[in-house]
């Protein structure tokens, strides 16, 4: 037998608010069944689902992409550590992308925020009449390696 939580339940022990859950819900990636009441009950498999979201939204998948992935669990089973392990086993790139703009961030924070720009005196000499312009918008002197 199954332990059901409640909206409530599932916002506390997720540390998800309710608002949100129902929005997750509304996109695919929460699923719950309602009571005669028309109350929501949700499985307490969902809490590892919430968890997954959570996380992937940290790794920087969107929504779409977090409900592709959720998608391709078993639907009759709790999914397994195996099944979690070959999911987040696709973030380790995106992982390691977002570490290396970090340490480039850190690495040259102290001399120029990638021209976007906030010393006009040193973009005198390392960007003269702002040629950086034309590679883009933003702070595309962080994206280079």
């Amino acid at each position: 037998m199954t332990h059901e939580l409640t909206i409530g339940q599932l916002a506390e022990r997720s540390g998800v608010a309710p608002s949100a859950l129902r929005f997750y819900e509304d996109r695919g990636l929460l699923r719950s069944h309602r009571t005669v009441g028309n109350q929501r009950r949700y499985d307490q498999a969902e809490l590892r689902r919430v968890a997954f979201v959570r996380t992937a939204q940290q790794v920087g998948l969107s929504l779409e992409e977090i409900a592709e992935a959720l998608a391709s669990l078993p639907k009759n089973r709790t999914p397994t550590k195996a099944d979690w392990t070959r999911l987040s086993r696709s973030w380790r790139p995106r992982i390691d992308e977002r570490i290396a703009r970090l340490e480039r961030l850190r690495d040259r924070l102290d001399g120029c925020i990638g021209c976007g720009c906030l010393s006009l005196r040193t973009c005198r000499l390392r960007n003269p009449d702002d040629e950086v312009a034309d590679r883009g918008p933003g702070p595309v002197l962080l994206d280079e390696d």
